[in-house]
């Protein structure tokens, strides 16, 4: 319990399931009685107006039935209610009340009965205005310096200030720039009004422009709030306070000062009637409302202001005074006189909660008890002390959220993957040019033995593949039941995938005691697709651009017995030369030697020899597990071929560039269509015709600029996605080499697969070039680094497209020749010392510093081969 609170005199919950607002609130002597005794007047968005006379017999009393002096039912929302001289003849006090379409005055009077409980309260409707626009708020005072009367100004949604002379229409105007409406309040020292607009700044209207400017309705119509356009009125002053206002409060509480009163959302400010700024306050944190009153201190003024975490803070300028704990989020305050309590604190939450406070502490009246002097039961204490460390210890033996026998008896998923394509292809909207897309039928099954709730099933495959559904609804499934989803996977778009494998994941809930909804959970599995998805048996090819040959230590295997899907039968054991056709039309040709223990793979594109390599080896590393042989181990002796892989970044990237030029062309075709636009939209507006002057022919032309730069911008789009594509398989081809070549572990290997593909899909805001120049960079500074100096080089902290992929290309040359020289990967710097290798066919590395040389020489192809030697070839003009 907070020691400073707000005190509770009275209280009371207005009505039920009732909203409020900020202008829902407000507190006078609408009865004119005299003697000077505030009423609460609250009006609801259901329509109820209340007038409540609070007079507890004592602090924190109930609600009395004689404190409700009036409740009517308006029927229609209320939006404001003020109180002010409003009617003419008389300076007596009435109210106004504010509805969507209407705007009502009424006379609030009392008939004194013999008791007290028999007073009479009754409102009279004195006027009312019917508004054809939808209103938001209102504000009064003597426009234009009358005398014993008040004017309304009301301002509609759609940013038309409204006034009205009592009884009469006076005149409308439109707010110039207008947005959204904001809180809208009247100066009667410079006879102005000020809000906050769209633009965050504060601005101020003088009430004469706007009775001398053109009217809203130029028509001498009797009804002047019809729809229309006004002239475009000239603001007295504009402060940009940066920030959207919550409410504002003009205040003058001598006549020498005036102070206008912005709330905003996290600052609170005080300004001049000029709109200098004469003081404001930062905010730590959300305030919810607020309201200036007098203060005892000459030449300062004391504010209220509450926040959303139910405090209500006192300030005297711009220093805390004092902090209360309300019970609720108050959306409207006031300061009224009740009785013989002058200054009583009147809150209203968006629920109905009225509260009259004022301040002070609750002090704590707690006593300790004296304790009574006992003698000790040590052996109690043991036993009872044995048995909290037994339940400690069985408590601490369970480390998951649920027990072990729930977590063994999980929800499982498993994918089976059909051995044969499908007989009828499933395959849709497929963009392949190949005749027949095949496709191939996957059955996943879902097991569960406890009851699982919301369960939902997705099942993702990676681009260009595509299923015939990947998101599966089921209801609750019971223990021991299973639910069996049948979907086939296809080709879709024209281009080669780099992974053939899927991913299934079940997202479900298990309810437990303490938790009946349940607790999230997840259960996924992986599978791998057949290659023959994708391609299909086609005559070997003997020429070839590119061509890998992969070394092992066992006799060569028959393309029989490891390819039986691609190879027929009838060829027996003597089939060493088998051909793939991808859908997208390239060849692909697998050789096995007849005299050494190697396999050739070779194509025209390097990323068509990815899945090709990747099959063989996982083939030949199944059979001779079946074989029981454990020392079987693929290598690679040959050049890696960085030069290519080279030209597939340098291609990705120049598409890159390209989606860049046309995004700021599309950007200056946009801003040149609007503006031709606004033009052209200027000219018809305009009551005296003028020529176009071949704007329509100008527009006509940018719109098919426009649509030309979208088309090419989208047909660049799909050449990076396939680009991209492209480079990932050349990129998992090239991982698989230095992987054979260096012999490196599974954690090295997870290491180099995190560097160069550490991307899913690619997009201009990171992509993948300055992504793996940032990551090859860390490693050439720690574990790769020769020198301690290295080391201490910082990176950039901000990754940004590059300008060209020379840096890239070093930098990944580099990376090879110090794998070459004995680097290690790790993930730490531990081993960063480079030692002296010596490779294998007993040459010795070359030093660093001339590799860095001869790397920068133009025309020049550098190639790594397995024993660490470089060689050059010259470049094809």
């Amino acid at each position: 319990m907070s020691l400073f609170k707000a005190r509770d005199w009275w209280s009371t919950i207005l009505g039920e399931k009732e909203e409020f607002d900020q202008g829902c609130l407000c507190v006078a002597d609408v009865d004119n009685s005299g003697s000077g005794q505030d009423k609460v007047i609250v009006g609801s968005y259901k329509g109820y107006l209340r007038i409540l006379n609070p007079h507890p017999v004592k602090p924190g009393d109930e609600v009395q039935p004689e404190d409700l002096l009036l409740e009517v039912q308006l029927r229609e929302p209320i939006l404001q209610v003020e109180v002010g001289k409003f009617v003419s003849g008389t300076e007596g006090l009435h109210l106004a009340v504010l509805h969507c379409r209407k705007l009502c005055v009424y006379a609030v009077s009392g008939t004194q009965g013999n008791v007290e409980h028999g007073n009479q309260y009754q409102i009279k409707l004195m006027y009312e205005h019917h508004l054809q626009r939808t209103a938001c708020n209102m504000t009064y005072g003597p426009f234009g310096g009358v005398k014993g009367r008040d004017l309304i100004c009301i301002q509609s949604m759609d940013g038309m200030l409204m006034l009205f002379e009592q009884e009469s229409y006076a005149f409308g105007r439109f707010l110039p720039g207008f947005l959204l409406p904001g809180p809208l309040a009247y100066s009667s020292r410079t006879d102005s009004f000020i809000t906050v607009s769209s633009c965050q700044q504060v601005e101020s209207y003088k009430y004469q422009v706007l009775a001398f400017a053109t009217d809203a309705d130029e028509r001498q119509d009797t009804d002047q709030q019809k729809l229309s356009s006004g002239k475009r009125l000239a603001v007295d002053w504009v402060l940009n306070i940066g920030e959207q206002a919550l409410d504002i409060c003009v205040v003058s509480f001598n006549q020498g000062v005036s102070s206008v009163f912005v709330l905003g959302e996290r600052n609170f400010f005080c300004l001049k009637d000029n709109g200098q700024i004469r003081f404001m306050k930062k905010l730590d944190y959300s305030p919810s409302c607020f309201i200036p009153y007098c203060s005892v201190q000459e030449g300062t003024i004391n504010t209220l202001i509450a926040n959303h975490s139910k405090m209500l803070n006192v300030y005297q300028d711009v220093t805390l005074k004092w902090a209360a704990q309300l019970p609720y989020v108050p959306v409207s305050v006031k300061v009224a006189n009740f009785q013989d309590l002058k200054g009583v604190i009147v809150t209203l939450s968006d629920d109905g909660h009225l509260q009259c406070s004022y301040l002070g502490t609750d002090p704590s009246l707690f006593q300790a008890p004296k304790v009574d002097s006992r003698e000790i039961n040590y052996e109690e204490m043991n036993a009872e002390m044995k048995e909290l460390q037994k339940i400690i210890r069985e408590a601490t033996k369970i480390q998951d959220v649920l027990p072990e026998s729930e977590k063994q008896r999980g929800v499982t998923v498993t994918a089976e993957v059909s051995p044969d394509l499908d007989e009828e292809s499933q395959a849709t909207d497929s963009e392949v040019k190949a005749g027949a897309v095949p496709s191939v039928t996957v059955k996943v099954t879902i097991q569960s033995r406890v009851t699982a709730q919301k369960p939902s099933l997705a099942v993702c495959v990676q681009a260009p593949l595509a299923v015939t559904c990947d998101q599966f609804v089921f209801g609750d499934l019971e223990p021991d039941s299973s639910e069996t989803v049948v979907l086939s996977v296809f080709l879709k778009e024209n281009c080669c995938p780099s992974e053939l494998e899927g991913t299934c994941m079940v997202s479900y809930n298990i309810p437990t005691e303490l938790n009946p909804e349940g607790i999230p959970r997840v259960a996924q599995c992986n599978f791998s697709l057949p290659l023959k998805l994708i391609c299909f048996p086609a005559q070997p090819s003997k020429a070839a651009s590119h061509k890998l040959t992969i070394d092992t230590n066992k006799p060569p295997i028959s393309f029989v017995t490891i390819f039986p899907d691609f190879v027929d039968p009838s060829e027996g054991d003597q089939a060493n030369a088998l051909g793939f056709e991808f859908l997208t039309g390239s060849k692909t040709t697998l050789l096995a030697s007849k005299t050494s223990q190697r396999y050739r793979i070779q194509s025209d594109q390097l990323e068509d020899l990815w899945l090709v390599t990747k099959e063989l080896i996982h083939r030949l590393e199944v059979h001779f597990k079946k074989q029981n042989c454990k020392d079987f181990a693929c290598t690679f002796s040959g050049s890696i071929p960085l030069q290519e892989y080279f030209e597939l970044i340098d291609r990705h990237f120049e598409l890159r560039l390209n989606a860049e030029k046309f995004r700021e062309l599309l950007s200056e075709r946009a801003v040149q269509f609007r503006a031709i636009e606004r033009r052209l939209l200027t000219r018809f507006k305009d009551k005296t015709p003028a020529p176009l002057q071949h704007l329509d022919t100008l527009l006509e032309g940018t719109f098919r600029e426009v649509i030309a730069l979208a088309d090419a911008a989208e047909e660049n789009q799909a050449n990076m996605f396939q680009a991209f594509a492209k480079l990932k398989s050349a990129t998992h081809l090239v991982i698989m080499l230095i992987s054979l070549w260096q012999k490196l572990s599974t954690d090295q290997v997870a290491i180099l697969e995190a560097t160069f593909l550490p991307l899913a899909e690619d997009t201009q805001e990171l992509g993948w070039e300055e992504t793996v120049d940032a990551a090859v960079s860390y490693l050439l500074r720690t574990c790769l680094s020769k020198s301690s100096k290295e080391q201490a080089l910082t990176l950039s902290s901000q990754l940004s497209m590059p300008k060209d992929t020379s840096r890239l290309k070093k930098n990944i040359t580099l990376f090879c020749d110090r794998l070459a020289k004995g680097g290690r990967l790790s993930l730490g710097t531990d081993s960063a010392t480079q030692q002296t290798a010596v490779v294998p066919g007993g040459c010795a590395t070359i030093p660093e510093s001339d590799l860095e040389e001869r790397t920068i020489i133009p025309g020049s192809t550098t190639m790594f081969s397995s024993n660490g030697q470089i060689t050059k070839q010259k470049s094809k003009p």
